[in-house]
């Protein structure tokens, strides 16, 4: 393989493993570009309990096929013939085995898993990364739901409508 293809198969194995840092968050503080402009549903609730807990990694086999093939150019690149193929071969397995391992933990994540209880006395148990508020036992909270996904943020305070936007109405 010359070695101007072999510097940008490297380059794209690179590129690959470094989009896997830039995956989906549960985040209640990032809200994706699709549920933008959406009405959403809301509930209140109050706060039982708040957890730490950890969201696994994804393994989607991106960070191993870019891995192996790095490991297997790198691999290839040493000795002779034969030589290059056998290296080759151990690399592409060797970097298949870190490309995997690396995709698992830089899209792994610290969340909270936050159990309420809503106004008709059910509870839910909502699971997101830990965000700007921190949760406490006894607080109101609001469930935002939209498309399927919900969160938990701080009831914004209830303020009673002023005196002069009632008179024009």
């Amino acid at each position: 393989m010359p070695i101007l293809m072999k510097k940008l198969v490297l380059g794209s194995c690179v590129a690959a493993l470094a989009a896997l840092s830039a995956c989906s968050t549960s985040s209640p503080d990032v809200i994706k570009r699709e549920d933008a402009q959406r009405m959403s549903q809301i509930q209140d609730a109050t706060v039982l309990s708040v957890r730490p807990v950890t969201v696994d990694g994804s393994q989607s086999g991106v960070g191993a096929v870019a891995g192996g093939v790095v490991g297997a150019v790198a691999g290839a690149s040493v000795g002779g013939r034969r030589e290059g193929q056998i290296v080759g071969v151990l690399g592409a397995v060797a970097g298949a085995v870190v490309g995997n391992a690396v995709e698992r933990n830089t899209t792994r994540e610290e969340a909270v898993e936050v159990i309420v209880q809503l106004r008709n006395g059910e509870r839910r148990s909502v699971v997101q990364a830990k965000g700007n508020e921190n949760l406490s036992p006894g607080e109101a909270v609001i469930l935002v739901s939209t498309g399927g996904k919900t969160r938990v943020s701080r009831a914004p305070a209830i303020t009673a409508p002023s005196a002069a936007s009632a008179s024009n109405n």
